[in-house]
C-alpha cells in the first residue's frame, strides 16, 4: 500500500480461505468489531491501549505483541432473517451469566438500550459469542456451551462454526 502511495498506520485483517490453488484473499478491513478480531483480543496479553497508541504514533514495530498458547472461537448470535430483512427490538436475556466467567466474551453488535432500559436487538449481527479453550476443539465447544446462555426471540445462529476442526 506504501508503494502506491496509500500508506496503512494501524492494525489490518485479511479474511483468507484455503483453496486448492492456495490462499486466496476474501476480504480485509481494519475494524474491531468483526468476529475475526473477537479471537484474537481475547487472546492477546498486551494492553490494548499501549497498541492503539502506537498504531495512532506510527510505531506499531515496536510493541512486543504477545498472545497466550490458546484457542478462541466465536460464534455470531444473529437475527433470524439476517441479512436480508429481520425485526429489531426483542429484548436480550441471559448475558449475565456471562459474569465471571474466565474465558467466555460477549461483543455486542447490534443492540441497544431500550425506553425501559433494556438491552435488545438492534441489528442483524446481534452479538459475538468468543470463548477460548486449551485447543480450538475446546474452544469451539466453550463457545457453543456459552451461546445458549443468552436468549432473544429471532435468534439465529449457524452451527457449522469450525466444524472442520472436529473432523480432523
Amino acid at each position: 500500500m506504501a508503494d502506491e502511495g496509500r500508506p496503512f498506520i494501524g492494525v489490518i485483517f485479511f479474511g483468507l480461505m484455503l483453496t486448492e490453488e492456495g490462499p486466496k484473499v476474501l476480504e480485509y478491513n481494519a475494524r474491531f468489531g468483526d468476529p475475526e478480531a473477537q479471537v484474537v483480543l481475547p487472546r492477546m496479553k498486551n494492553d490494548i491501549i499501549d497498541v492503539m497508541e502506537a498504531c495512532v504514533d506510527g510505531k506499531l514495530d515496536t510493541i512486543d505483541l504477545q498472545f497466550e498458547d490458546n484457542a478462541a472461537v466465536c460464534v455470531v448470535l444473529a437475527s433470524d432473517g439476517y441479512p436480508v430483512a429481520y425485526e429489531k427490538g426483542f429484548e436480550i436475556t441471559g448475558l449475565e451469566n456471562f459474569d465471571g466467567k474466565d474465558g467466555y466474551y460477549c461483543f455486542h453488535a447490534g443492540t441497544k438500550f431500550n425506553d425501559a432500559g433494556k438491552i435488545v436487538t438492534n441489528g442483524g449481527r446481534v452479538l459475538g459469542i468468543t470463548a477460548t479453550g486449551a485447543t480450538l476443539k475446546e474452544a469451539r465447544a466453550n463457545a457453543y456451551e456459552a451461546t445458549e446462555w443468552v436468549n432473544f426471540d429471532n435468534k439465529y445462529m449457524r452451527h457449522d462454526i469450525g466444524k472442520a476442526i472436529d473432523e480432523a
